[in-house]
C-alpha cells in the first residue's frame, strides 16, 4: 500500500507533480501488467482436491458445522443439485472455473469436504507465528489437498488485523513437493470490524448499520467470507504464479480483487443489495448444503473484468 505525503511548500507540490508526471509518461511493459489482470504460467489447482480442516482451539460443534457445510456447497454432487436453488454457492464457484478456460492445460477441479483435526488444547500456544500455521497445515493429507488452518477467538495469529484477515500459501511436503494451505482466523472479539464486515460496524470510512449474519454468528459467518475469498485466491493461484493483479509479493487475486463487495450497487461502507432471511433477518447472497445461507465476497470475472456477484 502506498503512502502519500503532503508537504505544506508550494514548491515540493511542484516537485511531486513533476515527479508524478515523468514517472506517468515513462510506464513501461511491467507497470501495464500490474494494472491488468495476468496469467504467470504457472500452476492452478486441478484434479480431485479435498478441503482439510484443521480446528485450532475451541469451537462448537455448531460452529464447524457452518464451515463444513459451505465446503460441502463446493463438491460436485451439491453443486448438481443446486441448480434449482439458485442463487447458490456452486453458481458463486462458476467464477473461479472460467479461470480454468484461460489455460492452456484447461484442467479440472472438482472440491469436495476432507478429513477434520481438531486441536482443542492449543498445542502450539495461543500466539501462533507465521511457521506455527505452516505446522498445523501440514498435519493434514498433502496430497491433492488444500488444508486449511482455522484459529478460535482467543488466539492471536502473527499479522493478523494489521494487515489481513487470513492468508494462504504453500508449504514443502515429506513424500510431495509443495502442498496449498490457508489460514483463517475468527475475528469476532479482535478485529470484527475490520474482518467481520458488513456484520459489525467498519473500523473507518461510511458507517452504516451492520448486516445480520445469516448463521448467527459473526465470528464464523465472517471466517466464511475470507476462507472463500482465499479458496478462490488458492484455486487460482496456488503457489505464486498463477493468476494476479499487481506485484508478486502483494498480488491481488480472484476474490481479494474484489474485497468490501457482494451485491450490486455496492460501495465503500455498503455490501450491496442483498437478500434477507424473513424469519433471522439475515442478509445473504448464496444458498448452500443443509439450507444453509451465506454472504459470499464478489470474485473478479476474466470474461467481463469486472467483479462478478451473485445479485
Amino acid at each position: 500500500m502506498a503512502s502519500f505525503i503532503l508537504g505544506h511548500n508550494l514548491g515540493v507540490l511542484f516537485l511531486l507533480f513533476v515527479v508524478a508526471f515523468v514517472c506517468l509518461d515513462a510506464k513501461t511493459d511491467k507497470t501495464q501488467d500490474y494494472m491488468s489482470f495476468q496469467y504467470h504460467k504457472g500452476a492452478l489447482l486441478t484434479g480431485d482436491v479435498s478441503i482439510n480442516l484443521i480446528w485450532y482451539g475451541k469451537f462448537k460443534p455448531s460452529q464447524r458445522a457452518i464451515v463444513t457445510d459451505f465446503v460441502t456447497s463446493l463438491s460436485s454432487s451439491s453443486r448438481r443439485s443446486a441448480t434449482a436453488q439458485n442463487p447458490s454457492v456452486a453458481t458463486w464457484w462458476k467464477t473461479v472455473e472460467k479461470y480454468y478456460h484461460k489455460t492452456t492445460t484447461r484442467g479440472h477441479l472438482a472440491l469436495s469436504l476432507g478429513e477434520q483435526i481438531l486441536d482443542e488444547s492449543y498445542s502450539m500456544g495461543k500466539s501462533l507465528t507465521e511457521r506455527n500455521i505452516k505446522a498445523l497445515a501440514a498435519k493434514g493429507r498433502q496430497s491433492y489437498a488444500v488444508n486449511v488452518v482455522l484459529t478460535a477467538a482467543d488466539v492471536m495469529v502473527q499479522g493478523f488485523c494489521m494487515n489481513r484477515c487470513g492468508s494462504h500459501g504453500s508449504g514443502s511436503g515429506k513424500k510431495i513437493s509443495k502442498f496449498a494451505y490457508i489460514s483463517v482466523e475468527n475475528s469476532e472479539t479482535q478485529c470484527p470490524g475490520q474482518c467481520a464486515w458488513p456484520f459489525h460496524a467498519p473500523v473507518y470510512g461510511p458507517q452504516s448499520p451492520p448486516l445480520v449474519a445469516p448463521n448467527n454468528d459473526v465470528g464464523l459467518d465472517g471466517m466464511v467470507i475470507n476462507l472463500a475469498s482465499l479458496l478462490a485466491g488458492t484455486a487460482t493461484n496456488p503457489f505464486g504464479d498463477g493468476f494476479y493483479q499487481g506485484p508478486k509479493t502483494a498480488p491481488l487475486e480472484a476474490g481479494s480483487a474484489c474485497s468490501g463487495v457482494y451485491g450490486k450497487g455496492s460501495y465503500p461502507g455498503y455490501a450491496g443489495e442483498l437478500l434477507v432471511d424473513a424469519m433471522s433477518r439475515g442478509s445473504y447472497n448464496a444458498k448452500g448444503a443443509n439450507g444453509r445461507k451465506y454472504l459470499l465476497p464478489a470474485l473478479f470475472d476474466l470474461e467481463t473484468s469486472a467483479c462478478s456477484t451473485l445479485l
